[in-house]
């Protein structure tokens, strides 16, 4: 055999030479997806859980993988169908709009469902849910706008049919009380501060009627938040423990500061009163995140929004009524009896003004509200990960 043949067969052989293992391991790759990941085995048997998976079902990994995919969905969720499909075609699946219900949370969470079996492994199946809120959120968002704008215009009558006679009963109830008696001068009183408490709802109200295109620049958000954190601390959240969980590598958001002050603010004392007067275990977690993938679809059009800058508060306080949900962001929707109910939708009216949204889910003991904002393409913000007060 010539050395020429033999140097042939040799480089042939040298090619036929499999490739190098992935530069990635497949387990790190869905730990570190933002959905909630499973992957399943032929029996049904959970042997792998995400972050994402455990925030979704309300479980550590550990406890996931020591069950059946039947034992923490409700009997006859259409899920167990989809898994049966995979397993007994080798297809991969796609389904959109499935309700899931488990256990550990009240209702039904709406997801989109995509499995299919693992390459390397066959005899295993994974499987991603995709929540649907964040694509049905823009539409709900300018649902808040439409229900903004009805109380703009009422709030431009208002403001001109109202403050005007109100400033006239005041001053009527002013003039009355040096002739009065202490008793009748109780009531004169009492009609004063009626009155001003009128005139503040009517000039809360007219903040809605503000169409100006607000002024934006580079914000920091965690200065924002930290500094929002200290009003708390040394007022109405005093008594409740706060864990920071930040992204350092986070880009500055593209808005305006004071406004964004005003809308953490609300949401940190709606947090700390939710909690209510524990004086051990209330906690409230600030987290940012970024992520480059949540792009949204705005209804009736074909432009797509990048949200990436993720900024969520976490308590677990008492909780929202459910039948309260569906409506949180509306004008004069409150579960306080002192309150307006004008919080929330001045938030949602803000956040919109961004070019942002904003969304809520909630159970007993925990929480979460959840900002989505556009980024300002500038150098990103240095700030500790995690830390607690």
């Amino acid at each position: 055999m010539s050395s020429k043949s033999a140097s042939i067969r040799q480089s042939e052989r040298a090619s036929a030479a499999p490739p190098p293992g992935p530069i990635v391991d497949c387990e790190d790759l869905l730990s570190a997806l933002p959905h909630p990941i499973l992957v399943i085995a032929n029996d049904q048997s959970i042997v792998f859980a995400n972050s994402a998976a455990e925030s979704f079902f309300s479980m550590s990994a550990t406890t996931l993988t020591r069950s059946r995919i039947s034992e923490i969905v409700a009997f006859g969720c259409p899920l167990l169908g989809l898994i049966e499909q995979v397993q007994a075609t080798g297809a991969t699946v796609n389904e959109y709009g499935i309700e899931v219900a488990t256990p550990r949370f009240s209702g039904a969470k709406l997801v989109d469902i995509y499995g299919g079996p693992l390459p390397e492994e066959p005899r295993n199946m994974f499987l991603m849910l995709q929540q649907r809120s964040m694509a049905q959120m823009i539409e709900r968002q300018l649902t808040h706008r439409a229900a903004a704008r009805s109380v703009s215009g009422m709030a431009g009558v208002l403001a001109h049919e109202i403050k005007n006679p109100l400033s006239g009963i005041r001053g009527a109830a002013q003039l009355l009380e040096p002739g009065l008696s202490d008793e009748d001068r109780a009531l004169t009183q009492l009609i004063c501060s009626e009155t001003d408490r009128i005139r503040n709802l009517v000039d809360r109200m007219e903040v809605f009627g503000d169409e100006r295109p607000i002024s934006k620049d580079a914000v920091n958000i965690h200065d924002v938040l930290n500094h929002v954190r200290r009003i708390a601390e040394h007022g109405f959240g005093r008594n409740v423990r706060y864990v920071e969980d930040y992204d350092p590598s986070l880009p500055f958001v593209l808005g305006n500061r004071d406004k964004l002050v005003q809308v953490f603010l609300n949401l940190l004392k709606n947090a700390a009163e939710a909690i209510g007067e524990k004086t051990d275990g209330g906690r409230i977690i600030l987290t940012t995140a970024f992520r480059p993938g949540v792009r949204l679809s705005l209804p009736g059009s074909d432009t797509r929004v990048s949200l990436p800058l993720m900024i969520q508060i976490e308590d677990n306080g008492c909780g929202i009524a459910e039948h309260l949900k569906p409506h949180l962001f509306d004008p004069f929707v409150t579960t306080k009896a002192s309150g307006s109910g004008l919080g929330l939708a001045l938030v949602a009216k803000i956040i919109a003004d961004h070019g942002g949204i904003i969304e809520c889910e909630s159970e007993p003991k925990r929480t979460v509200f959840r900002v989505l904002l556009p980024m300002q393409r500038t150098r990103p913000a240095a700030v500790p990960t995690t830390r607690e007060t």
